[in-house]
């Protein structure tokens, strides 16, 4: 029997950007199409900080400060395109954010304002940092996970 080649999911990560008026979130261009956390993978020999930061200044031009870890998500079917497993990192910026990379827009939401179409699992996750924030603590939202 001939030994079956690994498969194992992809790290990625979120950055969640709070700005003076909200979120920040972008539109892809690219399928999986809607708006988004700015976020994609971890590039080798690079840390998820280094990550977060990367893709946070790619996708919306701004530097971030990460506050802290917030979640990992790992549901398989998050991205229809293949399995990730992604760190969700909060971090603060100021700024007005501008689209780059593969983001088509990127603009500042407020927490009653978020956009209908949201790409992969970040309804969830926003759904899931909203309570953090109103006050449930990690293990409460852990628990419904």
């Amino acid at each position: 029997m001939a030994a079956q080649t690994p498969r194992n999911p992809f790290p990625t990560v979120d950055i969640i950007i709070e700005t003076e008026g909200g979120i920040v979130l972008i539109k892809r261009k690219n399928p999986p199409f809607g708006w988004a956390i700015p976020g994609g993978f971890v590039d080798y020999g690079e840390s998820l900080e280094q990550a977060a930061k990367r893709e946070a200044k790619e996708e919306t031009r701004l530097d971030v400060h990460l506050v802290e870890q917030f979640h990992a998500y790992s549901e398989p079917g998050r991205d229809p395109r293949f399995h990730t497993v992604s760190m969700v990192f909060i971090a603060t910026a100021s700024g007005k954010p501008e689209a780059a990379d593969d983001a088509g827009e990127a603009c500042v939401f407020s927490a009653v304002e978020l956009p209908e179409t949201l790409a992969f699992d970040h309804g969830r996750i926003l759904a899931d940092y909203l309570a953090y924030k109103s006050g449930r603590t990690r293990k409460e939202i852990s628990s419904r996970l």
